[in-house]
């Protein structure tokens, strides 16, 4: 599950970030320290598709705590040419279709839920609608569970804010939509002049985020700046002063777009976000990667200072928050068992894969082969998450540099973990303040009588030992502060992290921002890649990635060359195996589709 980078992902989705197919350098080249291949074996892996099956549609709508609009309000709403704005299910963004359900009832897309009681239901997101996708080959279309989605959630999040301007702009469109939200034919005056009210209040806010985040930004199909969404989010919508809890300063342009991840074995890897600052591969680490996500995500959060209620944080952070501890904690469960799909596209050349297993333990496995990665709390086995700086896109690093005004949080710390937010804190500091709160205050509800007992331990920077392990949410977040300081240093380092790369066919497109549109391309010189292409979910099965036709809808991705690293759109990095010969680069690429 994409939380905290960039479903995607926290950086992506977060709102962070996706896989960048980060191959090892070539075995004459020194390896990065850190990705220093252990003597392993690879363990046999497991098949979870019985009970996948079983879990799979409440997976596709399991409510998180995201709470974009009320149900009725989205149901009124109508796009330009006057069609309901949900009448397609969404399917003009490229979401899709979930059949009416238990779990489904209202019919929406893959990846959205209502949720709330009668009379205050609401539209939310969650993991899947960014971490599903379908690949389409000669007319057969296969969906791929936890693969990259290919929507355009920009389109749709621009639309949404319009939707809704229409609405309050047009004295005889809002005339036509009180009666369709109210759901009575000639609504009460009163009723009519406070929904007018309550959905100027909630355009005032939107419209600010979507209109200082987006405007000149494209993403396209499959990408989205997760980590600024995020960042905008929590310190844009959710800390000012009431009744708006605006501050709009702290919203910028979210110009650094990543593509989702795949989710399956997510959860093994040590390191988690795509520069790899926080640890990764247990329950209570996976917490604040999907609070994170959740809040991105428009989730409901409103901290406030009260120290009576809370002594030993000092701040409330869960009476006005509608993050959903219990369906995260489904989701991050069921995530588990999805496995990475296996290559369905006729039988592959034997010979080839042989030579391509050569290939791959000299040249990929050092970063990408699985090996023990770092034990958790409480004896939780991982794979090791390589780190290198390859000389990919730097526009992530810049976006997790930011600083933000922490508003209602200003002087809030978690004792031992974060130290007090100063007036012009780091952006990821008040994230993490936001995050490791609401997980420390749940847990102080739920389990302890007496939360001063904690006070002293957390002082010294101990945790109860059910928390241990959170102190690395967050672990390598000061490199990113130094970066601040010194980004244009030739010295300085921009590591991403580099995932085992089983199911790595149905991820296409590669690199952490999508550049480069399939395997075959990422093997050649940065300057020999496709430049522009087009994205949709036509697959070409010898390149492995993007076909070069795709049907209605595609987006066309203009990316840059080295020249400008910054732009968050640049296929440079990653020049290993681009040596190969024709016949070797296909015998890797063959060795690749059946991992």
């Amino acid at each position: 599950m994409r939380r905290f980078r960039p479903r995607a992902a926290f950086l992506a989705a977060a709102l962070a970030s996706s896989c960048a197919l980060h191959e090892a350098r070539a075995a004459d080249d020194a390896a990065p320290a850190a990705c220093a291949r252990p003597q392993t074996q690879a363990a046999a892996r497991e098949d979870h598709s019985a009970q996948w099956a079983i879990v799979r549609d409440e997976f596709y709508s399991q409510d998180q705590g995201s709470r974009i609009m009320p149900l009725a309000w989205m149901r009124a709403l109508k796009t330009t040419d006057g069609r309901p704005f949900l009448e397609d299910g969404l399917a003009r963004y490229f979401y899709l279709p979930n059949p009416v359900s238990p779990a489904n009832p209202e019919g929406l897309p893959v990846g959205f839920h209502v949720s709330g009681t009668s009379g205050a239901r609401f539209v939310g997101v969650t993991c899947a609608a960014c971490h599903t996708r379908e690949i389409s080959v000669g007319g057969e279309t296969r969906r791929i569970d936890g693969g990259p989605a290919l929507a355009d959630f920009q389109r749709f999040l621009v639309d949404l804010d319009e939707a809704a301007l229409r609405v309050l702009r047009d004295p005889a469109a809002f005339a036509v939509f009180a009666p369709e939200a109210l759901g009575v034919p000639d609504p009460d005056a009163i009723d009519v002049e406070t929904l007018r009210l309550d959905l100027a209040a909630w355009s005032g806010r939107y419209h600010a985020l979507i209109s200082r985040a987006l405007d000149g930004v494209t993403w396209g199909r499959g990408r989205l700046d997760a980590v600024s969404m995020i960042f905008n989010r929590l310190t844009g919508l959710d800390l000012g002063e009431d009744p708006t809890r605006l501050i709009a300063d702290n919203i910028h342009r979210a110009g650094a777009p990543t593509r989702y991840p795949f989710l399956w074995n997510a959860a093994r890897q040590d390191k988690t976000q795509w520069p790899g600052f926080a640890d990764n591969g247990s329950d209570i680490l996976a917490l604040p990667r999907n609070l994170g996500e959740v809040l991105g995500v428009f989730a409901a959060f409103e901290p406030a200072k009260s120290p009576a209620l809370h002594p030993l944080l000092q701040y409330d952070y869960l009476s006005k928050n509608s993050a959903n501890f219990d369906g995260l904690a489904k989701l991050e469960r069921w995530m588990r068992l999805i496995d990475p799909p296996k290559w369905p596209f006729g039988p592959l050349d034997a010979a080839l894969v042989e030579k391509g297993a050569g290939l791959f333990e000299s040249r990929c496995a050092q970063c990408h082969g699985e090996a023990p990665g770092q034990t958790q709390f409480p004896n939780v086995k991982t794979w090791r998450t390589c780190l290198a700086d390859v000389g990919t896109d730097r526009a992530e690093y810049l976006v997790l540099t930011r600083r933000a005004n922490p508003g209602a949080l200003e002087g809030a710390q978690i004792p031992g973990l974060v130290q007090p937010l100063a007036p012009d804190a780091f952006a990821v500091d008040v994230l993490a303040v936001a995050t490791l709160g609401s997980i420390l205050q749940n847990h102080l509800r739920e389990t302890l009588q007496n939360p001063l007992a904690l006070l002293p331990r957390l002082r010294s920077g101990n945790l109860p030992p059910s928390l241990d392990g959170l102190q690395g949410a967050f672990r390598s977040i000061q490199h990113i502060k130094e970066l601040s300081k010194g980004f244009d240093q030739p010295a300085t380092k921009f590591p991403y992290e580099a995932r085992v790369l089983y199911g790595i066919w149905a991820a296409a497109p590669y690199l952490h921002n999508g550049s480069v549109a399939s395997l075959d391309d990422l093997l050649k010189p940065a300057a020999q890649r496709r430049a522009s292409f087009s994205v949709g979910p036509a697959y070409d099965v010898e390149k492995v990635g993007l076909a070069e036709t795709q049907p209605d809808g595609a987006t066309t991705l203009t990316t840059t060359g080295c020249e400008d690293v910054l732009s968050g759109d640049s296929r440079c990095g990653h020049e290993y195996g681009t040596d190969l010969d024709d016949a070797d680069r296909r015998a890797l690429i063959e060795y690749l589709k059946q991992l």
